[in-house]
């Protein structure tokens, strides 16, 4: 059969959202502007952010969620230190040691993945107060930071609540909280709270904010809610090749995604599409669903045989990432009819 054009592999594979391309164009049809962040686009955008989450936060932008989370993990810890993550985090599993890297050698220390909440991709007070006592010795990296992805890469989510409980674990042991927010506004989406509640009201210092999962062509925003963390961020930022000289093309389409809360729109209906297709592939036999979503992935279970047939048919998804399982991701442009073809050839090969 033809491809389909739309996918499930990763909602990196939808394209920019008008809003956001319409700020870009209005970006490049503004004449010259100047360079490496200086622009009107830039300092516009940075105030939006400040405004939605009310607060005097410090905004950057880079070009990819590596970088993001690397750079943001790099400004809070020496080489000496360690960072307290899941065992499936992101920056553990796939930032290619990206943070290490950047920080010059700080240790990812994996938290056990034993627990119900670590099965579901969660980080747990109990779990950081097993690892920040393992030990104290000079022989050992001392931890700094603990780490949580939000929405986890098991397509869960942390309550306000949680985020709290595990702020107060940190800060009992003078640790910063940074949260990966690839999928941040999937979460905010699914808690239906505002971006403060789960962020630095709730204790985290460092946010990465995804777009390009959400609709954006390029960039993320790292957001500093203790500003005295980002002090000279900006020097990591260009020593990583991560400055972009025509910064504009980068946060004016955020203008776009935070105006009318557009960012929080595109990630419901991905998150309303997740929803449609659990309940639909709930009710084919043979097919076993890990649990509900809370964001905007499908995690299952399918035989090997029908995972060659759903491939035949054209689909794309990823099984490595979900433990064992298939992952299926909805995007913000995701159409029911998309996710009504999938199930229906899933009837078809899973029967």
């Amino acid at each position: 059969m033809d491809t389909p054009h739309q996918q499930f592999a990763s909602d990196n594979y939808a394209g920019t959202c008008p809003e956001a391309l319409e700020w870009f164009l209005k970006a490049n049809g503004s004449g010259h502007e100047p360079a490496y962040g200086d622009d009107r686009w830039t300092e516009r955008s940075s105030n939006m952010f400040r405004e939605l989450f009310g607060i005097d936060c410090d905004v950057y932008y880079v070009f990819n969620g590596t970088a993001a989370n690397s750079l943001a993990l790099a400004s809070l810890c020496q080489s000496y230190h360690s960072v307290i993550c899941s065992p499936v985090a992101h920056v553990e599993t796939d930032e290619c040691g990206g943070p290490e890297f950047f920080s010059n050698g700080s240790k990812l220390l994996v938290a056990e993945g034993h627990s119900e909440a670590a099965q579901r991709g969660k980080l747990t007070p109990q779990a950081v107060e097993t690892l920040v006592t393992k030990r104290n010795d000079i022989h050992y990296p001392r931890p700094k930071v603990v780490s949580i992805t939000q929405a986890t890469e098991l397509g869960t989510v942390y309550s306000v609540d949680e985020v709290r409980a595990l702020s107060w674990a940190a800060q009992k042991h003078q640790l910063k909280l940074h949260m990966d927010g690839a999928r941040f506004a999937n979460a905010v989406a699914h808690l239906e709270c505002t971006p403060a509640d789960i962020t630095w009201k709730a204790g985290v210092d460092v946010l990465c904010f995804g777009g390009t999962k959400n609709g954006l062509p390029v960039g993320e925003a790292v957001i500093f809610f203790d500003k005295a963390l980002s002090q000279d961020f900006a020097w990591r930022v260009k020593q990583a090749g991560q400055l972009a000289s025509k910064m504009r093309f980068i946060s004016a389409p955020w203008v776009g995604m935070l105006e009318n809360d557009v960012w929080l729109r595109n990630a419901r209906h991905a998150n309303q599409m997740a929803q449609r297709l659990y309940s639909g592939m709930r009710a084919i036999p043979g097919v076993q669903v890990r649990h509900a979503p809370q964001a905007n992935g499908v995690f299952a279970q399918l035989s090997a045989l029908t995972i060659a047939a759903l491939r035949d048919r054209g689909w794309k998804f990823y099984e490595f990432i979900a433990g064992g399982g298939c992952r299926f991701m909805c995007a913000w442009d995701t159409s029911e009819a998309t996710v009504d073809a999938l199930l229906s050839d899933l009837r078809k090969v899973s029967a």
